[in-house]
């Protein structure tokens, strides 16, 4: 059984290092000023991904920390996934030319989604949908807005167009540590052919262990932020128990 992703958050406002509580960018919460140095951090722990946020950039629509992302691709030797503001092609372009895996797209991926499927079937592999979810609804703009699409409909919608993965964001855990929605998370690999990497109130190893039998059914990984920053998750630890058998399972 292959074993689940470990996606450490850097999510960066102003050039720094900060979590956002359910997405309110007046919530956060600021864990440091050098996001090359804790992008070491995770490496020197074991990560082999990294997932980075331009925040300012998911408001503007546009990238913002474009420097500090730029900073920490040089640095990390694993695959970096970015995201935030990234609504057209010159925008994809940009990012992959600098050494970036995979990008995430987000609102653009709602509001003008033959855009994202072009991108997606030039660039196989390199475009991850992000489906952010507030009560089984889509939110946009940086989860300022809510649409009335239901999660799995916008998910079809990309089933077919060689989309690397759909990035499934429960809105109202986002740093609020409250767990991982397991159950809903599952729900949407299984309804898609894509695999899905959860997001969204990790807290402890626990979410670890309750998505790691779930890779058979398209859980491809986790992104995990607070919980590491807080010192409630072991990066270390997370990473061994994400490419271990899962319990009763052969792997």
């Amino acid at each position: 059984m292959a074993a689940l992703t470990i996606f450490p958050a850097i999510d960066l406002k102003g050039g720094q290092v900060v979590r956002l509580a359910e997405g309110d960018m007046a919530r956060a919460t600021v864990y440091g000023d050098d996001p090359v140095a804790q992008a070491r951090l995770f490496a020197e722990a074991g990560a082999t991904h990294l997932h980075v946020v331009d925040l300012d950039g998911a408001f503007a629509g546009a990238s913002v920390n474009g420097a500090a992302v730029e900073s920490i691709i040089a640095t990390f030797s694993g695959k970096v996934q970015v995201g935030g503001g990234i609504r057209d092609r010159a925008g994809v372009d940009r990012w992959l030319a600098l050494g970036v895996e995979r990008v995430i797209i987000g609102t653009a991926a709602l509001k003008d989604p033959e855009f994202v499927k072009t991108a997606a079937r030039d660039l196989p592999g390199r475009i991850v949908v992000g489906v952010d979810a507030r009560d089984g609804m889509v939110a946009t703009e940086g989860w300022a807005d809510v649409s009335d699409v239901r999660v799995e409909d916008l998910a079809r919608r990309f089933e077919d167009a060689g989309v690397a993965a759909l990035l499934f964001t429960d809105v109202g855990r986002d740093g609020l540590l409250k767990g991982c929605n397991v159950e809903a998370t599952v729900a949407l690999a299984r309804a898609v052919n894509i695999p899905v990497i959860a997001s969204g109130g990790v807290a402890d190893i626990g979410d670890i262990h309750a998505l790691r039998p779930h890779v058979a059914s398209g859980i491809e990984g986790v992104i995990t932020g607070r919980a590491l920053y807080d010192g409630r998750l072991d990066l270390a630890e997370a990473i061994a128990v994400a490419g271990s058998p899962p319990a009763g399972g052969r792997g």
